[in-house]
This record gives structure tokens, sequence and C-alpha cells, in this order.
């Protein structure tokens, strides 16, 4: 799982979550204002897994090729 990946789905992931929680406020299964922060354990366990995650290889560095090009 790339962080491209994770990046994509934390959001449609988080809202989904807010949700279901809000839903079941509504129902009077659970009470939002004790289990908001599931929403924040969410972002952090995300957050941890595209830090410790395979890094994406970024565009190509130009500037090092056009170095090299001046010094000769």
């Amino acid at each position: 799982m790339g962080g491209s990946f994770l990046q994509a789905i934390r959001g449609p992931v988080l809202l989904v979550t807010l949700g279901l929680l809000m839903a079941a406020d509504q129902l009077d299964r659970m009470s939002f204002s004790r289990t908001w922060p599931v929403l924040l354990i969410l972002f952090g366990l995300f957050k941890l897994a595209e830090h410790l995650g395979p890094k994406d290889a970024g565009p190509p560095d130009l500037n090092q090729h056009d170095q090299g090009a001046r010094n000769q």
C-alpha cells in the first residue's frame, strides 16, 4: 500500500466513519460526544501508515541533469 493510496482513501473513510457515528447518535445507540475521538484515532492511524509505508518515487529532479551539463 503506497502513501498515495492511503491519502486517497483517508478522506472518504473519515467521512463514512463520521456519518456512522452521527447515525448511531441519532438512533440513540451511542452519544457522538463520547465517540468522536474515533475520528482522531483513524486519522492518526492513516498518518502513521503513510509514514511507515513505502515511499512513492517523486518526479525526477531535472536540476540535477542541468548541473552535470554545466560542469563539463
